[in-house]
């Protein structure tokens, strides 16, 4: 009778196991998945911090434009020295020229720009002829961006600085050197091609008093302006 009642017993009890390992097997795969959902969350996280420095590169970007410059002529009488009183007119020669410029935005209508120019040229003065000269432009300023208008992010700045003028060794009539008080505007758009680089086109407008080189009978004190298309690509962090 003992022999008979195991073997009655014995589908119960194999019954009885499969019924308490399906529990482990079902616990053991939701903690798996549960484990594999948090190092998803987690790499997720890791990818998703911003450092300090990343929040203020993204706030960078600088970029390298060609520009034509088209001066104004300028026309008035001497101030000083033997021949005070003459008019004579400076005619500066058009040209094409280099703008560097590194930008830093920290909301749209807050942000900061800092330029530097290259461009040689020649002052043609009525008097004396033609001086040509190197000039480089030193400035910085305020830039504000408006909203996205047609796919492109117009913007505007404006600011101020110092205009270099140096003459050139073989046809600068060796003339001294001279700095000028520059004021400049721009308007132009940005145009992102990709996540990083973009294309900017914008008119730009420098003032400045007429160069003299620190000759009493070419001071006129007269304001002169330069007109400056420009065209060029940018860098984005």
């Amino acid at each position: 009778m003992s022999i008979s009642l195991r073997r009655s017993l014995r589908p119960a009890l194999s019954q009885t196991l499969r019924i308490v390992r399906l529990p482990s097997r079902t616990t053991r795969t939701l903690l798996c998945g549960f484990a594999i959902s948090l190092l998803a969350a987690s790499a997720q996280a890791q990818v998703a911090v911003v450092t300090p420095l990343d929040k203020q590169l993204s706030r960078v970007d600088f970029a390298l434009s060609g520009a034509g410059l088209f001066n104004s002529n300028t026309t008035g009488k001497t101030t000083s020295g033997p021949g005070a009183g003459s008019t004579i007119t400076d005619q500066p020669g058009n040209t094409f020229g280099a703008l560097f410029t590194l930008r830093y935005v920290v909301k749209p209508l807050i942000g900061f720009e800092g330029n530097i120019s290259y461009a040689r040229f020649t002052q043609n003065y009525s008097n004396i002829g033609g001086v040509q000269a190197n000039t480089d432009e030193y400035s910085l300023g305020y830039v504000a961006h408006l909203p996205e208008l047609f796919g492109v992010k117009p913007f505007a700045s404006i600011g101020a600085g110092s205009i270099a003028y140096k003459p050139t060794p073989g046809g600068g009539q060796s003339l001294n050197e001279q700095a000028r008080a520059v004021y400049y505007y721009s308007v132009g758009a940005d145009d992102m091609i990709s996540e990083h680089f973009g294309i900017r086109a914008q008119f730009r407008q420098s003032i400045s008093l007429a160069p003299d080189f620190g000759q009493n009978y070419l001071t006129i004190k007269q304001r002169t302006i330069s007109s400056q298309p420009a065209i060029g690509i940018f860098v984005r962090f």
